[in-house]
């Protein structure tokens, strides 16, 4: 499924028990034949407040080419994709993470969108993949795998950490962005 006719939007999400633990802006805009994201999320994990930014840059196709994630703590991460599996990390090869196509920045639901839309599901279809996991605040990345199931294509998807089990079921708005990640973020506005 190719970029579709987007034009500059901005979509915010908080915490989903709407304590300070939370709050993310992320505007999306197309650029150079695909998309140019860029968030800032206000957060804790364990509890550790963190601030974190983060640049996604798509090719027509929803592969991630480039991603940059920065903390407030001077932590930093540059990845850099072919689209086809073969990452860089802060500019040296990362034979652990072929063969991963998407990314999944723990910190924002966002990054779902990416195989949601890449994947183009049809309802009861199911994909297994491989992805580039960024932990938050730490910024580690290693491979993992995921399931996505389209239970409703175009508006709802089952997503599934095939390393520990965790399961969830994302409605997604008409561009396939998440609306609500039930336990852990909801949409504003």
């Amino acid at each position: 499924m190719s970029i579709p006719t987007l034009i500059f939007r901005s979509i915010r999400w908080s915490a989903w028990d709407g304590c300070e633990a939370g709050l993310e802006h992320v505007d999306i805009r197309p650029a150079d034949g695909g998309l140019d994201i860029s968030g800032v999320v206000i957060a804790q994990e364990d509890g550790t407040r963190f601030g974190l930014s983060y640049r996604l840059k798509l090719d027509a196709l929803w592969h991630t080419r480039e991603v940059l994630v920065k903390t407030t703590s001077g932590h930093s991460l540059h990845l850099e994709s072919d689209g086809h599996g073969h990452w860089r990390e802060n500019g040296k090869e990362q034979p652990a993470l072929q063969g991963c196509i998407d990314i999944d920045i723990q910190a924002t639901p966002v990054t779902n969108t990416l195989p949601i839309r890449r994947l183009d599901l049809e309802t009861g279809e199911s994909m297994e993949i491989r992805l580039c996991y960024i932990t938050v605040p730490d910024l580690t990345v290693f491979a993992s795998n995921q399931r996505y199931t389209a239970l409703e294509a175009g508006s709802l998807y089952r997503f599934e950490s095939l390393e520990d089990g965790f399961t969830a079921d994302l409605p997604v708005d008409a561009d396939g962005f998440v609306l609500d990640y039930p336990g852990l973020f909801k949409r504003l506005g």
